[in-house]
């Protein structure tokens, strides 16, 4: 994703799948706790849906809109972790498997005495 846009500006935008279908808007943006880069987005998929996690990597912003490179039924497929909290390194592993991504970018899964809270939600304090 685009690394100079300010993750905040992401949410309220529509989202829209590979077909140019849309999924819906961008209600949260999670951050890498390492490196503050924004890694996931929560898109609200409907009225009375819920909100599907998708990879800001590969996805792109183009006129005001995020658009994400997969097909909408396996975004609505996606695990439903909830909004609001921290996703852990289990979550965002689950994640990494649903969309097929190269497991050699996902955040390792630390040791029992590291810090365990991954996915930060932009612009909320610790």
């Amino acid at each position: 994703m685009q690394t100079d846009i300010d993750p905040r500006s992401l949410i309220g935008r529509k989202a829209f799948d590979r077909n140019g279908t849309k999924i819906g808007t961008v209600d949260e943006v999670y951050l890498d706790d390492a490196t503050g880069v924004p890694e996931w987005a929560a898109v609200r998929t409907g009225l009375f849906g819920r909100d599907a996690f998708v990879p800001l990597e590969p996805s792109k912003v183009v006129d005001d809109t995020l658009h994400v490179p997969y097909e909408r039924s396996l975004i609505k497929d996606a695990p439903d972790f909830g909004v609001g909290r921290h996703l852990s390194p289990e979550q965002e592993l689950q994640l990494y498997h649903h969309y097929g991504l190269d497991l050699s970018e996902a955040p390792e899964t630390p040791t029992p005495s590291a810090d365990t809270s991954f996915g930060r939600v932009a612009g909320q304090e610790d």
